[in-house]
């Protein structure tokens, strides 16, 4: 490996494109640097013990232990595989992006060298979700043996802050279950905010807390509209049969786990015909219908700009409705709340890919 230098420059001088330039100079450099210490990671623990390699980790990165020991774990994995290795070491794709292969590797079976093409053309988020459909596609169960290690990895707990006096609760669940509650927090959320007073609002985070609150301690409320969740899937008219079931964000999730919760859950058949009249609603209402934003997470599968879960997400007019546009599904998209303020205050606009026909969002031109 030739010597990794990243000369000092005076930013202040620097045009828009060359800021643009400097941020790739240090994305490659911060590759490159991960590179290097996995690969002393792997030799230490080579040479003593993974212990041992983290307690190093910990003394002279000042890592904390967590941190630790998830670089000694992707430090071991990404020393079997050269293609992941060789990409973070040419600076050709990030640390992130590596670290996901590294993980998924030591899950089941992948195909490197697909992971590491798809690497180095997306985003963090996107590539995400490309490593989770691969590890489907790649298992020999339709990914039933993920969800099932996802949910023995369960874990949730409670605690009070000895500096606040606060409690704190943190949990992690599996896909499926993860959105069921996740589904049912949104709409409680969403609830509470068309009820709140529009000039004394609470911002997101206390009315999701809020909502939190409610749905655990008042169990006798009825159940919020919207709280059903949404499951996507696909019919083989070959195969006469539903195949490529995912959650609203994309995960994909076992065929079998979408028939148990045809059996467990509220779940109606949709098909989304572009002439309905649930879809095409003119100015007749301002708020997108229950039908609307069903299609739309079928279609944007999140924020169109940041890539959020269609759950932060709200229905925004293309054209906007104090300009006349329509509640109709080619003149929606969804955008969570800090891309909505993006358009609407700091002039970001929305566009339609002509190849792919997805939409985004871009920044206005600087002036």
């Amino acid at each position: 490996m030739e010597d990794l230098v990243v000369p000092f420059v005076e930013v202040a001088s620097l045009s828009d494109e060359g800021l643009t330039a400097r941020l790739r100079v240090i994305g490659r450099g911060e590759s490159r640097l991960a590179a290097m210490k996995s690969q002393v990671l792997a030799e230490v623990g080579r040479r003593r013990s993974a212990g041992e390699a983290q307690r190093l980790a910990r003394h002279e990165l000042q890592a904390s232990a967590r941190e630790a020991k998830r670089d000694v774990e992707t430090a071991v994995k990404l020393a079997e595989l050269p293609a992941t290795s060789g990409a973070l070491e040419s600076g050709e794709i990030p640390q992130g992006h590596a670290r996901l292969i590294a993980r998924a590797s030591g899950e089941g079976r992948i195909d490197e060298t697909l992971l590491v093409k798809a690497a180095e053309e997306q985003d963090f988020d996107e590539f995400a979700k490309t490593v989770r459909r691969h590890q489907q596609d790649q298992s020999q169960d339709d990914g039933q043996a993920i969800l099932e290690r996802q949910r023995k990895a369960r874990k949730a707990r409670i605690f009070e802050s000895p500096e606040s006096g606060m409690f704190v609760l943190s949990a992690e669940f599996d896909q499926i279950t993860g959105a069921r509650i996740a589904t049912a927090l949104t709409a409680k959320e969403r609830e509470l905010w068309h009820n709140e007073d529009p000039k004394a609002r609470r911002n997101p985070q206390q009315r999701m807390a809020d909502a939190l609150t409610e749905l655990i301690c008042e169990t006798g409320a009825d159940k919020s509209q919207g709280t059903d969740l949404l499951v996507i899937a696909d019919y083989d008219i070959c195969k006469q049969g539903l195949v490529n079931a995912r959650l609203a964000d994309g995960s994909p999730i076992p065929i079998t786990e979408l028939h148990r919760l045809v059996c467990d859950a509220n779940i109606l058949p949709s098909i989304f015909d572009t002439k309905s009249q649930d879809l095409w609603l003119g100015r007749s209402r301002r708020i997108a219908s229950a039908a609307q934003r069903a299609a739309l997470t079928a279609r944007d599968q999140g924020c169109i700009g940041c890539r959020a879960n269609p759950l932060w997400c709200r229905a925004h007019h293309v054209v906007w409705w104090s300009k006349n546009g329509s509640t109709d599904l080619n003149n929606l998209v969804l955008v969570c709340d800090g891309c909505h303020r993006k358009i609407h205050e700091h002039n970001w606009t929305v566009h339609q890919d002509r190849k792919t026909g997805k939409y985004l969002l871009k920044p206005p031109k600087p002036k």
